[in-house]
């Protein structure tokens, strides 16, 4: 936790009147809410922020909250982007407590892509998810969900149920077992077939008008 630390200062002053004089002063506004306690509005400073959003990963990153002296565990859960230069505008994160359950989307990733007979033998990677929607406690939310690819097949598909996904990760699409990514026959091959085919029906032609 020491390494996800953001550093903030308490506003007093809300609204957009507000919110323009504190981008004006290098800082981005924000609300801190949830956990049944009052919105508090923040401020972070600006090269921090912008820190924060070369992070991946940061809309699944537990943070802890620093405000003077005081102490809380964080989700960043939105930031408002300015549509011309991407400067973040407003930034909010939800309060959390260790009991808290909370939905979270995580991102996927393929391990043992060399031991796949499949890719070896040139097969497309359909990714029908990048991420997969949970439900999980605040304090058990995973970096991301491993596809093993080992042992793969051109025309397997894997579903959620071959996730082995950790205790008290649940997906929320419960009422079917979903894909997660297919391997499918490389187009090259079918492509090289379908012109040997057409090479073939042409010599059969030429072989016939050489009969007549």
């Amino acid at each position: 936790m020491s390494e996800n630390i953001i550093t903030v200062e308490l506003r007093d002053r809300v609204g957009k009147g507000a919110a323009r004089a504190a981008r004006r002063a290098g800082v981005v506004p924000g609300v801190v809410y949830g956990d049944k306690k009052p919105p508090q509005p923040i401020s972070v400073d600006r090269k921090q922020m912008d820190r924060l959003l070369q992070n991946p990963g940061l809309f699944n990153t537990l943070f802890e909250l620093h405000a003077g002296d005081r102490k809380q565990q964080v989700l960043p859960r939105d930031v408002q982007l300015d549509v011309v230069t991407d400067v973040p505008l407003h930034v909010d994160f939800l309060r959390l407590s260790n009991t808290t359950e909370i939905t979270i989307s995580i991102p996927v990733v393929f391990v043992n892509e060399e031991e796949s007979e499949a890719l070896r033998q040139g097969a497309v990677l359909n990714i029908v998810r990048h991420q997969i929607e949970v439900r999980c406690l605040a304090s058990a939310i995973p970096s991301s969900i491993e596809v093993d690819l080992a042992g793969s097949e051109i025309g397997d598909s894997i579903h959620i149920s071959a996730i082995e996904l950790p205790t008290g990760v649940v997906p929320t699409i419960t009422d079917r077992d979903f894909t997660i990514v297919t391997l499918a026959a490389p187009t090259i091959q079918a492509v090289e077939e379908e012109i040997g085919e057409g090479e073939e029906a042409t010599e059969e032609g030429a072989e016939g008008g050489e009969e007549d």
